[in-house]
């Protein structure tokens, strides 16, 4: 059955040719042998209806739908306008030159859309389950949450897992654009997706497909076209205006000359050849073309764009701001000191342990790993998490509060303040101080010459931060970060978001970078949300308008300039499609322009703006 399939695309693929080279022929021995009269119409009417045939078909089944001004109106009325005047060879070589065009422009789109449909191949076809000792492969939408998947050298991983037996080394170039590998072992999340290069594998489920990473990706990729750019919507409305308005521009340029004493003949022509050259495809087809490479070209190299609305806004930012944990830092925390007061150091981390028990925090994470010990949650009861300030709990009936300063003042708690560098976790029992804790974070590899390069392409960059004001600072000055705010609850972020956003330029935008789960709020308030390391993250695809699929800073500034160079190819494009046909139409209105020059000017206007289209798609990760 798919044999077939693809037999009949690839002659589908074939038949526009065979057509054109057709209708050449039959034009070839209209032009060259001793044919004429009647004989010499129906040779070229022939090759006219072959080259041409389904252009006048499509023309009419649109007048019939209301939709009359489009280009296959323009071409139809021009070419049987030709023929009415006996200029056969014209009508004809307009069609098979608007056939040659869009056979073209059809091969560019193709070559654009295979860019996104690497990354459609993430789907997977199959997922591996035991059963009776052996390996039956099923559908991933029926498998269900808890089931044992297997996943083999050379298979994709089907659905979103925890690995419970095995190791195998992954490739997740298909999700991040990164070639690197990565290695799995058991205990590690396992991301749908991702193709198993070496090893053997078994995953738990913990999402069903629809909910898995690459089904969130696939509903991405195509829902971007959704989403146009004002440069869209303008050419769609400048169609609908453009088009009559040229119709009735031939018209006048038959009508006015003839009330003078014109020659009907001769401006009728120039008519006809007025209205070949108006038609807007290379407007039309270009713009939106520009952006899909574009779109297409960010998703080679792991960023995934929702539509040419976001690409518009990316490429004019006034400010850059960012999250600092999990963003520009790793968000590994480690624990690196303790100070306790009036209990033990070993008491300490116990009851901080058992206090975030049901906290995934990185925070929490840290402590928890710290302590190194079982935690019984049935000791613990009560759990209220505040957000942006820490925990309460009861611990075998005793209040525990773990947390920063606000927390501790939230609830009339006297502390020591520490000027340590780090985040500072204060921890107080009963409403009594009992010591705090200090923790580390590390910073991205590549953060410093991330924010190097962001300097360059905007006007400010800004971080903000829940985390005390001393590990902030630190974190701001390794990166040379000066505009920075420490201590932020998750609307204290909106509120200064805000205040950047009203001093902004009118026309600029401001981009928000976070990790797309604690900072949803400030990711779909700014002009445009970037989600870093949006691998297995479902929230950073849900409120983002960019999804950087790996951790790396140097991305956001490379989307920024993928973004600028996109908007640069689109205003070529009109720029360029307007002023030739500007001084075409004029031209061909003064008899300047013969039909043969209108159609080379249509035709080879269409394949620059399109040819330009496609270097959108050119993409390096050193851009």
């Amino acid at each position: 059955m798919c044999e077939h399939h693809h037999e009949y695309e690839d002659e589908n693929k074939k038949s526009p040719l065979l057509r054109i080279g057709f209708a050449i022929a039959i034009f070839l021995c209209g032009t060259f042998l001793p044919v004429e009269g009647v004989v010499k119409f129906v040779v070229f009417f022939g090759a006219y209806l072959i080259a041409g045939g389904d252009i006048l078909l499509k023309a009419f089944r649109n007048i019939i739908k209301g939709e009359v001004f489009d280009e296959k109106f323009l071409m139809s009325i021009a070419t049987l306008g030709a023929f009415s005047i006996k200029e056969f060879p014209e009508a004809v070589m307009v069609m098979i030159l608007y056939q040659v065009g869009e056979y073209f422009q059809d091969k560019a789109v193709d070559k654009s859309r295979k860019s996104i449909s690497t990354l459609m191949d993430i789907r997977p076809d199959y997922a591996n389950i035991e059963q009776n000792d052996e390996l039956v492969k099923k559908s991933p939408d029926t498998i269900n949450v808890g089931d044992v998947i297997v996943v083999k050298t050379g298979e994709k991983i089907p659905l979103d897992g925890v690995v419970v037996d095995g190791s195998a080394v992954v490739d997740t170039s298909a999700l991040s654009g990164e070639s690197l590998p990565r290695s799995l072992k058991v205990g590690d999340n396992a991301v749908s997706g991702c193709i198993n290069t070496n090893g053997f594998i078994k995953i738990k489920v913990s999402k069903k497909f629809e909910e898995s990473t690459v089904s969130k990706i696939l509903e991405l990729v195509e829902s971007a076209s959704k989403n146009k750019s004002k440069a869209e919507n303008f050419i769609t409305k400048f169609a609908k205006i453009y088009t009559p308005a040229v119709v009735l521009g031939a018209v006048l340029l038959v009508v006015i000359p003839l009330m003078f004493g014109g020659v009907f003949s001769v401006w009728f022509q120039r008519a006809l050849t007025f209205l070949v050259i108006s038609c807007p495809c290379a407007i039309v087809i270009s713009v939106p073309l520009g952006f899909f490479a574009g779109i297409g070209g960010a998703s080679r190299v792991g960023i995934l764009v929702k539509g040419s609305a976001y690409v518009e806004a990316l490429s004019r930012p006034y400010a850059v701001v960012f999250d600092k944990t999990g963003t520009l830092t790793k968000g590994s925390f480690v624990v690196t000191e303790f100070n306790s007061v009036g209990i033990s150091k070993e008491e300490l981390i116990e009851i901080s342990a058992k206090a975030e028990a049901y906290s995934n925090h990185p925070i929490a994470l840290s402590i928890k790993k710290a302590y190194g010990k079982p935690i019984d949650n049935h000791e613990v009861s009560d759990v209220e998490e505040i957000a942006g300030n820490g925990v309460k709990v009861l611990l075998n009936g005793e209040e525990i509060l773990v947390g920063n300063l606000k927390l501790m003042e939230k609830f009339g708690v006297t502390c020591n303040v520490s000027n340590a560098v780090g985040t500072v976790v204060y921890v107080a029992k009963n409403r009594i101080f009992v010591g705090h804790i200090v923790i580390s974070d590390e910073l991205k590899d590549d953060s410093a010459e991330g924010i190097k390069v962001l300097k360059k392409l905007c006007d400010k960059v800004v971080m903000l931060s829940g985390d005390g004001f001393s590990a902030v600072q630190n974190v701001a000055q390794k990166l040379g970060i000066e505009d920075f705010c420490a201590q932020l609850l998750p609307e204290n972020k909106v509120e200064k978001l805000e205040e950047i956003i009203v001093e902004k330029p009118r026309k600029k935008s401001v981009i928000f970078v976070g990790d797309g789960i604690n900072d949803a709020p400030v990711l779909m308030r700014a002009d445009i949300g970037i989600a870093m390391g949006g691998l297995g993250s479902d929230a950073a695809i849900e409120a983002a308008d960019v999804v950087i699929m790996d951790d790396k800073i140097s991305k956001v500034s490379l989307a920024i300039k993928l973004a600028k160079r996109t908007m640069t190819i689109v205003s070529q494009n009109i720029i360029f499609a307007l002023g030739v046909k500007a001084l075409f139409l004029i031209c061909g209105a003064l008899g300047f322009v013969t039909m043969w020059g209108a159609v080379f000017a249509d035709v080879g206007v269409t394949l620059i703006a399109v040819l330009n289209s496609l270097r959108a798609l050119q993409t390096k990760n050193n851009d």
